[in-house]
């Protein structure tokens, strides 16, 4: 796939603008006269009920050192009223990571609101894992090992992996450096991928075979042509948007078999 056939941005991540979240838009295709037309949804609002085409969250839920975010709660239930799909991250540290999975599932499973519709199974949610350098909260960065201690006890939990979040540029240095096994590699395989390039579509994917999202721009900062890959959303001049690999339909199931849905 070329770049030019990514549209859809747009995963927006207000974590730094906020403190919040990352929400998920999309561009579907459409053939028309045998050419495919990109419709882009734009995220006019913040307002979940006015939300201009975003159909999910991803939410920062927990960080170091076992910390949960104030206001996960609050916006997941505004987000779940207004119809959109939902999920939460953790943002990895260097302390005992089954202690980090097990406090960031108790954060998640304790802020699930009751269905709202007839419907008797609660919601259901992505978790993800976010494998970045940690500069700025305390305990130290999380290493490949810890990573997939960590995984490994949300599968044992929920029956499901979470998704990783990494740099293209981190994740090579990361996982294929000193001390770093091919079992890790593998173990950590079994999560879909979520992959920041600001600069490029990402090509260094392994051990995966390709990414699920994307992040193309971070904070503004974006060298990609401006007309196919924008930098804002609504009033956001310093946005983070991503694209997520595939049209609507695939989304709706991509979430449907990632996620966790807890019980109580």
């Amino acid at each position: 796939m070329t770049d030019a056939e990514f549209c859809g941005d747009e995963i927006i991540d207000l974590a730094r603008f906020l403190f919040a979240a990352r929400l998920v838009g999309l561009c579907l295709w459409i053939e028309h006269r045998g050419e495919p037309v990109a419709l882009r949804f734009d995220a006019a609002r913040f307002r979940w009920d006015e939300s201009g085409g975003i159909v999910a969250v991803i939410h920062e839920a927990t960080y170091p050192r076992f910390q949960r975010d104030a206001r996960y709660r609050e916006r997941q239930v505004a987000a779940l009223q207004a119809g959109l799909l939902w999920g939460a991250y953790h943002f990895g540290d260097a302390t005992n990571p089954i202690r980090q999975a097990d406090h960031f599932l108790g954060v998640v499973a304790a802020s699930v609101p009751a269905p709202l519709g007839p419907e008797k199974r609660r919601p259901g949610m992505l978790l993800v894992l976010d494998f970045e350098k940690n500069g700025h909260y305390p305990g130290g960065t999380m290493t490949v090992a810890q990573a997939v201690a960590f995984v490994e006890r949300i599968r044992e939990r929920t029956g499901k992996y979470p998704g990783l979040y990494c740099s293209e540029y981190r994740l090579r240095q990361m996982l294929y450096g000193r001390n770093v096994t091919a079992a890790q590699r593998r173990a950590l395989t079994n999560c879909w991928l979520w992959i920041a390039n600001y600069h490029f579509q990402p090509r260094n994917t392994a051990p995966w075979d390709q990414w699920h999202l994307w992040q193309y721009c971070g904070d503004g900062k974006c060298d990609l042509p401006r007309s196919a890959f924008p930098k804002s959303v609504a009033n956001i001049r310093k946005a983070e948007r991503n694209i997520f690999r595939g049209d609507s339909v695939a989304l709706q199931l991509f979430w449907q078999e990632h996620a966790w849905f807890p019980t109580g």
